[in-house]
């Protein structure tokens, strides 16, 4: 039988603090959650696995992104208690129970009913944390503005809607481009301006909703 508990601080130490994450509230925060309990009951074993964790129904794949990756973004975004927080394709809900460790406010956005069930289900004890089903690339305006937008996987391009739900001085992580190309950015609202800045490479599971539309060519 897995011990969970040993498992997350393997994870913590081996995945986690070696790569460069290094803010203690956000290594608390992924030490309090426990990440077997957001991932299906035949998937539990594998929960804490150094790997983008696939989830959901078959032909409608969607992952728990890699622990790693997640944590770095987490703290990049510089989450702090006060925050309103949008988490975008949250799915069953674990980064959102992350996020709640650390803002004063959490939306956990997913386009796919089912698995927002069961985000539902798991964050019932997380006073902080509400469920929103809609289309990700879009938001959830109603409940914004946000300080932090943070997308749980990767875009071929952040969407207006989503820049325009961040109030003065907000931010919103991401990764951009896809496999290889992907690379980590930051973007800070500065007035009616977006500024973005590269933090470092990484590769996730696309979000779906996201692709850029082809350009037309003769």
């Amino acid at each position: 039988m897995t011990d969970f508990a040993q498992a997350r601080r393997t994870m913590v130490d081996c995945q986690i603090r070696t790569n460069d994450v290094t803010e203690a509230r956000v290594v608390d925060a992924f030490l309090s959650v426990p990440r077997e309990a957001f991932v299906p009951s035949a998937k539990q074993a594998l929960a804490y696995l150094d790997i983008d964790l696939p989830i959901g129904q078959a032909g409608s794949q969607r992952y728990l992104i890699q622990p790693m990756f997640l944590a770095k973004l987490v703290q990049l975004a510089g989450v702090r208690s006060t925050d309103a927080v949008l988490d975008v394709g949250s799915a069953t809900g674990y980064s959102a129970a992350v996020l709640a460790q650390l803002g004063a406010k959490v939306v956990a956005l997913e386009s796919d009913e089912s698995l927002a069930g069961d985000a539902r289900a798991a964050l019932a004890g997380y006073g902080n944390v509400s469920v929103a089903v809609g289309n990700l690339e879009k938001g959830a305006p109603d409940s914004g503005p946000y300080d932090v937008i943070l997308l749980e996987g990767s875009v071929d391009e952040v969407p207006t809607a989503l820049f325009e739900s961040l109030r003065e001085g907000g931010r919103l992580v991401a990764v951009v481009g896809r496999g290889r190309a992907g690379r980590a950015t930051i973007f800070v609202r500065v007035g009616e301006d977006f500024a973005g800045r590269i933090a470092f490479d990484a590769s996730l599971p696309a979000l779906p909703g996201f692709a850029k539309a082809a350009a037309f060519t003769f």
